[in-house]
């Protein structure tokens, strides 16, 4: 069985390229901050090395919101560091900001419910696990398309604002804009000022 939204996250030891190394990570290592954990189907694809440098462009993003960003597919991990070192303007992927880990096991991938046993790969999820260790969100679909950095963000920050406030944070809610007390009462004020 999967992973579900407020339960503890569970925690992994793979290697990973970091900085262009081989070596151990596990979730645990992070606890304290934010972690944005994605899962991708395989390296020397289409669709990946455009999602993997994007997060990795916007990785100072992430930081300023003390969060730290995860990639994780069923490749090794000296398949990671072969497409680390190949140029981007050749489908690699270069100089990356986070690690890459490796799920050789596919334990990982099961674990949160991602893996595609009949093909011997990952569909595309993405999680975001609070500083506790808990999931907070989890967002898994289809190979096709790619995730967005922009909505990612977004629904990072708005977790944030609640877990800071205690409020709730309506449909397409952005940083800066308002937020809502979640009861019948004082949820009054919200709506009054956006209907």
């Amino acid at each position: 069985m999967s992973i579900q939204v407020r339960q503890q996250a569970p925690d992994f030891k793979a290697k990973a390229v970091i900085n262009g190394d081989i070596q151990d990570v596990t979730l645990s290592q992070y606890k304290g901050k934010w972690v944005v954990l994605f899962f991708y189907p395989l390296d020397f694809t289409f669709v990946c090395p455009t999602e993997i440098t994007a997060f990795s462009d916007r990785h100072s993003e992430f930081a300023a919101l003390n969060a730290e960003i995860l990639g994780v597919s069923v490749d090794s991990h000296f398949s990671h560091l072969a497409w680390i070192n190949m140029p981007r303007n050749e489908g690699g992927l270069g100089a990356l900001n986070y690690p890459l880990v490796a799920d050789l096991t596919k334990s990982i991938s099961a674990n949160y419910g991602v893996l595609l046993v009949e093909d011997g790969l990952d569909l595309r999820g993405l999680f975001l696990i609070d500083p506790t260790g808990k999931l907070r969100y989890s967002a898994v679909h289809d190979n096709n398309v790619g995730r967005s950095v922009d909505e990612t963000l977004r629904v990072l920050k708005a977790f944030q604002r609640s877990a800071e406030t205690g409020e709730v944070c309506p449909a397409n809610w952005t940083e800066g804009a308002d937020t809502m007390k979640a009861n019948p009462r004082d949820s009054k004020a919200y709506f009054a000022k956006h209907t």
